[in-house]
């Protein structure tokens, strides 16, 4: 935190990685091992502690973990709130395994309607920019079939700047990188991918 003329102002430095998982969840139990979102945002984490020059600076380290029977309107979503109040962007894990959860709607929500954080969406079904869009530059259809797997999504990612990516580390550090994918920084709303 940084204050100013008696105004504190949060760092937005982080990543904030929203993913499906199944309610109620706990990182600590081995359900969260099977669940495939959660295991993808755990790949991210795995990958900095190997090695620290990858650029993800994880949003749900910074605030201290609440649980599974914590109250929804007292505790959990002021928690995601300001996890996302201390990030620069999202990295939304989608894939066919995404459910229109309450925790995910308003991450999406929150994240896009209030803080304006652009979001780089992982695409894990798929590890080529061939399977995102084809040779015109069109979105395929399998992509956009995963965008009606969360409607808050589909229907406001147009308001934020969005990359679409496979899941494919060097895209994904270059999409970390890109400074117009980066809420103080970022490029004028519309979807963007990587050419082929």
């Amino acid at each position: 935190m940084i204050k100013r003329k008696g105004i504190t102002m949060a760092y937005r430095n982080g990543n904030y990685s929203a993913f499906y998982v199944t309610e109620p969840f706990s990182e600590n139990n081995l359900g969260a091992a099977s669940t495939p979102d959660f295991v993808y945002y755990n790949m991210l984490r795995m990958w900095k502690g190997a090695d620290t020059s990858f650029p993800f600076n994880d949003s749900h380290d910074k605030t201290y973990n609440v649980r599974d029977g914590s109250d929804w309107e007292k505790t959990l979503k002021p928690r995601l709130h300001l996890r996302l109040s201390n990030s620069k962007n999202i990295i939304l894990f989608l894939s066919s395994n995404t459910k229109n959860s309450r925790a995910l709607r308003e991450e999406i929500d929150y994240g896009i309607n209030t803080k304006g954080l652009p979001i780089i969406v992982i695409y894990p079904d798929y590890k080529n920019k061939s399977d995102i869009v084809d040779s015109n530059g069109n979105f395929k259809k399998q992509i956009k079939d995963l965008w009606d797997n969360l409607p808050v999504f589909r229907d406001n990612m147009g308001t934020v700047a969005t990359m679409h990516i496979p899941l494919n580390k060097s895209l994904i550090t270059s999409a970390l990188n890109d400074p117009d994918f980066m809420v103080d920084t970022m490029a004028k709303a519309s979807r963007y991918y990587y050419k082929l």
